[in-house]
């Protein structure tokens, strides 16, 4: 089992900055990738940025240039979210994909609320 654990959500003017950070903790699991996702009110839940193993990111294309996701050796995603928009308001999720024992599976966190508001 994986456990997820979300920090940095808030209120931020448009244009300000913000950096969420998740830590994964468990027992015998080896972490393939981590990310974060994020659900606007009334709309799907959709993938903000991924990143591998191998350092390998993926971007949706409209915080490209402004979000960097980035990771430590061990269990900890961040997301380092700039020039920030009102259409950035959401529930961020972290998102681990994780081999525990012999079986691959998603993990996610209880979301972390950013606003982006004047």
């Amino acid at each position: 089992q994986v456990t997820l654990v979300e920090s940095g959500g808030d209120l931020v003017q448009p244009g300000g900055s913000l950096r969420l950070s998740c830590v994964a903790s468990g027992s015998n699991f080896k972490i393939a990738a981590m990310g974060w996702y994020r659900q606007a009110p009334g709309k799907e839940r959709e993938l903000v940025a991924l990143i591998t193993n191998d350092g390998s990111t993926t971007y949706t294309d409209s915080v490209k240039e402004r979000f960097t996701i980035s990771r430590d050796n061990g269990g900890t995603v961040s997301l380092q979210m700039n020039s920030l928009r009102p259409d950035d308001t959401a529930a961020y999720y972290c998102y681990v994909r994780a081999r525990v024992f012999v079986m691959v599976q998603a993990y996610w966190g209880q979301g972390t609320q950013v606003t982006v508001s004047s």
